[in-house]
C-alpha cells in the first residue's frame, strides 16, 4: 500500500500508518457532515493519508505522546488546510448572494412587492434552481456562525479544530443553549421552517405543502428567521452586535423587542428551573464531588 508518499517507511511506521488508517475516515467524515456539497470527500481523505504517513514517520514514542492522539492532530491540520485552500469557493458564493440580494431589493423597488425566486433568476440570467440552491449554501454557512463562528473567521476554521479550552466548551453550550431556546420562541411558521428545514431535513417542497405556500415564501421565511436568530443571540452575548431596526418605534422593531425578551425569559426560566431540581434533589450535584 502507497499512502501519500514514495519514500521508504520502516517496518514499524508502515504499521503504525496501516493500523490507524481509521482515523482518517473519522476526520474526514465528521468534516463532511459540517460543510457544503462543494467540498470533496476525496482530495480531504487525500490530504488525511498524507499527514498520517508523515506523522508515522515523524513519531517519537519516547515522548510519551500516544500515536493516535499525536496524528489526529496532524490529520486534522492537514483537512483544516485542504478547506482553507477551496475556501474560495465560499467567497464565489457569498458573491452570487450578494448579487441576488441586490437584484431581488431592485425587484422589489419597482414591482412594489417581494419577487419570487423565478423573477430574480430571470434578471440575473440564471435557472430558479440555482437561486434556491445558493441561498441553502448561505444558509447552511449561516447555520455554522450562529452555533459559534464569526463571520470574520475563515469558514474553514469553524469547521475544524484542535480541542477546545473549558471556557470556549461552556461558551459553545450557552450559545446552544440560547440558539434553542430563540428557536423555540421563534413565530409558529418561523419555527415550522426552521425545525423542518435545518433540524428534520425534510425537503423544502414538503415544508412548503405542509404551511400552504410556494417554496421561494418558504426561502423567504427561513430567511427572515435566520436574521431574527442572529439579533436575538446577539441580544443576549454580544448586544453591540445587534443591528438598529429601521423604524425603531414601528410595529415589525416592537415584535422583534418582545421576541428577544420571550428568549431571556425562557432562558431565566430555565436556569431557575436547574436551581429548583438541584435542592430537589438535596444539592447532590453539588456536593458529589
Amino acid at each position: 500500500m502507497s499512502l501519500g508518499s514514495t519514500s521508504p517507511q520502516s517496518p514499524a511506521s508502515h504499521d503504525l500508518v496501516t493500523s490507524h488508517i481509521a482515523l482518517v475516515g473519522h476526520v474526514v467524515r465528521e468534516t463532511m457532515s459540517r460543510v457544503p456539497g462543494h467540498v470533496s470527500r476525496d482530495d480531504l481523505t487525500s490530504a488525511g493519508l498524507t499527514a498520517l504517513v508523515q506523522a508515522g514517520r515523524g513519531f517519537d514514542p519516547d515522548l510519551g505522546v500516544p500515536f493516535a492522539r499525536y496524528a489526529s492532530t496532524r490529520i486534522r491540520g492537514a483537512v483544516l488546510d485542504e478547506l482553507r485552500s477551496v475556501d474560495w469557493a465560499s467567497r464565489s458564493v457569498r458573491r452570487r448572494a450578494r448579487d441576488i440580494e441586490e437584484t431581488r431589493t431592485r425587484l422589489a423597488h419597482s414591482l412594489g412587492r417581494v419577487p419570487d425566486d423565478a423573477q430574480v433568476a430571470s434578471a440575473l440570467g440564471l435557472e430558479p434552481a440555482e437561486v434556491t440552491a445558493n441561498a441553502d449554501d448561505i444558509a447552511r454557512a449561516q447555520v455554522l456562525s450562529l452555533q459559534g463562528g464569526t463571520d470574520e473567521s475563515s469558514y474553514a476554521d469553524s469547521l475544524v479544530s484542535t480541542a477546545p479550552s473549558p471556557e470556549q466548551v461552556l461558551e459553545h453550550q450557552e450559545r446552544l443553549t440560547y440558539l434553542s431556546e430563540a428557536v423555540a420562541e421563534l413565530p409558529e411558521r418561523l419555527r415550522t421552517v426552521v425545525e423542518g428545514y435545518f433540524l428534520a431535513e425534510r425537503p423544502m417542497a414538503e415544508i412548503a405543502e405542509e404551511l400552504g405556500v410556494t417554496e421561494s415564501r418558504v426561502s423567504q421565511l427561513r430567511a427572515e428567521a435566520m436574521v431574527l436568530l442572529k439579533d436575538a443571540l446577539n441580544s443576549q452575548l454580544d448586544p453591540e452586535q445587534v443591528a438598529a431596526p429601521a423604524r425603531p418605534g414601528g410595529v415589525a422593531a416592537r415584535r422583534r423587542e418582545a421576541y428577544f425578551a420571550a428568549v431571556a425569559a425562557r432562558h431565566a426560566s430555565g436556569g431557575v428551573a436547574a436551581v429548583a431540581a438541584e435542592h430537589a434533589a438535596g444539592g447532590r450535584v453539588r456536593t458529589s464531588a
